[in-house]
């Protein structure tokens, strides 16, 4: 099985157990079903915020230990004079 179809098989078993969870038809073990009720329904915002947390982390880190990879460095700054230049032919104003 591709990757690509085990993410979707796993997408859809967590997309179905939370749809049942959230109209009831599952129970949460070891939760009371007040705090169940009020955990279940902002769920997906949360794991959205955990996600959107996770990605900047990531790229701050990247942009933090750039200058860690000389070879990439010096590729990202040949890239930007390139695209510099070719605007600069084309009749834009950089800098």
């Amino acid at each position: 099985m591709a990757r690509a179809h085990r993410v979707a098989l796993l997408g859809t078993v967590v997309v179905i157990s939370y749809v049942l969870t959230f109209f009831k038809i599952l129970s949460v073990p070891l939760l009371d079903a007040k705090v169940a009720d009020q955990i279940i329904p902002v769920l997906p915002w949360w794991l959205l915020v955990s996600f959107g947390s996770y990605c900047l982390w990531s790229i701050g880190m990247g942009l933090l230990t750039l200058r860690e990879c000389p070879e990439a460095y010096n590729e990202l700054l040949g890239e930007i004079t390139e695209a510099k230049n070719d605007l600069r032919m084309k009749g834009v104003t950089v800098d």
